[in-house]
């Protein structure tokens, strides 16, 4: 239930109130807004100034994982050529950055939260 709650970006502290207020577009250029606190509980999100610095690093392992997988997949099983498996890996790592923002960010609160 924790993951599922983390992968759905939800409060750790009450499981119902949203971590961010909008899920952002990478077509339209907008990272996802964050809200500073759960709308249901209170709970605050940053715990201090550069506390979400480490996420980068979860999102950093994340968009790694994928690309790897894509090229296992794209170039072993498809057999498609080294060219065309850079531009869909890389097209996936674009499409995918606002979700993986979001992801490692709830992926890093949940990971310091004590219950």
């Amino acid at each position: 239930m924790k993951i599922i709650n983390t992968l759905m970006c939800k409060c750790p502290e009450c499981k119902v109130g949203n971590i961010f207020k909008d899920k952002g577009s990478i077509l339209l250029f907008q990272i996802p807004k964050m809200n500073k606190h759960c709308a249901k509980c209170d709970y605050k999100f940053e715990k201090e100034t550069g506390f979400f610095f480490g996420a980068m690093f979860v999102s950093y392992t994340l968009s790694a994982a994928q690309m790897i997988i894509c090229l296992i997949v794209f170039w072993t099983f498809a057999n498609m050529s080294p060219i065309s498996v850079f531009i869909i890996i890389t097209l996936i790592a674009i499409f995918t950055s606002t979700v993986n923002f979001r992801v490692s960010r709830s992926i890093w609160i949940s990971f310091f939260y004590k219950e």
